[in-house]
């Protein structure tokens, strides 16, 4: 049994920590785990970044969300046969992480109701950010797409400071694109575009929103709650 795990405050799985029987140093660049291959785990996140991603069938990476600590991935292949992972697990920033065996939360939840009724409300949450996600990249294309991006990464890891946010994440733009669904080019592109206007700073490969409101105004923003307008 691994000991000394920091629990997890999203979820009442801490109990589930008694169950994990490896700890994973991860690597910036490595996998955890990649889209097709056999899932026998689900990963509680203690300390790092991990970026949960599909493979489009153009090749294309189209990035869904970040899991730092406390939060689960791997979890869509609960109580399926013969599960395999429909996402990608690439690591952002290294940190430890925990793994416990797929069917030992199954058991886990089908015994303890208060376990069960938490997890759901969870995927709940975590389904309804992604519907939000895609109707931003639908409905509001490249440019909205970006905006939304920028708006929920403020949400997740801004910095309020005086007259700007300060993403406090390092993303490459070409990782920032794939969070859109566009190409490299086009998000530099519409970058360079709000930085000319203003409305944002880079500094040190990080950005600040010096303008929310007019990203919120360009894609008739609904003010969704902070829980559920986030990339993680």
């Amino acid at each position: 049994m691994i000991t000394n795990i920091k629990p997890t405050h999203s979820i009442e799985i801490k109990e589930l920590l008694r169950f994990a029987d490896r700890k994973i140093r991860s690597e910036r660049g490595s996998y955890l785990f990649q889209e097709g291959m056999l899932a026998e785990e689900l990963y509680i996140i203690i300390s790092g970044k991990v970026q949960i991603s599909k493979i489009t069938s153009d090749g294309r990476e189209l990035s869904l969300r970040i899991c730092g600590e406390n939060d689960i991935c791997g979890e869509l292949t609960l109580f399926t046969d013969n599960p395999r992972y429909l996402l990608s697990a690439r690591i952002l920033e290294e940190g430890e992480i925990v793994a416990i065996k797929k069917d030992v939360i199954e058991s886990e939840i089908f015994q303890n109701s208060k376990l069960a009724f938490e997890f759901m409300k969870w995927m709940s949450d975590h389904f309804r950010k992604t519907q939000t996600k895609f109707r931003d990249l639908v409905l509001n294309g490249k440019r909205g797409a970006l905006f939304s991006t920028l708006i929920r990464m403020s949400n997740s890891y801004g910095i309020h400071k005086e007259n700007e946010i300060l993403i406090d994440l390092p993303l490459t733009n070409q990782e920032l694109a794939n969070f859109c669904g566009t190409s490299r080019e086009s998000t530099n592109r519409i970058l360079s575009e709000l930085k000319k206007d203003k409305k944002i700073s880079i500094k040190k490969g990080k950005i600040s929103i010096l303008d929310l409101q007019y990203l919120k105004d360009e894609i008739g923003c609904e003010n969704c709650p902070a829980v559920y307008c986030s990339i993680e």
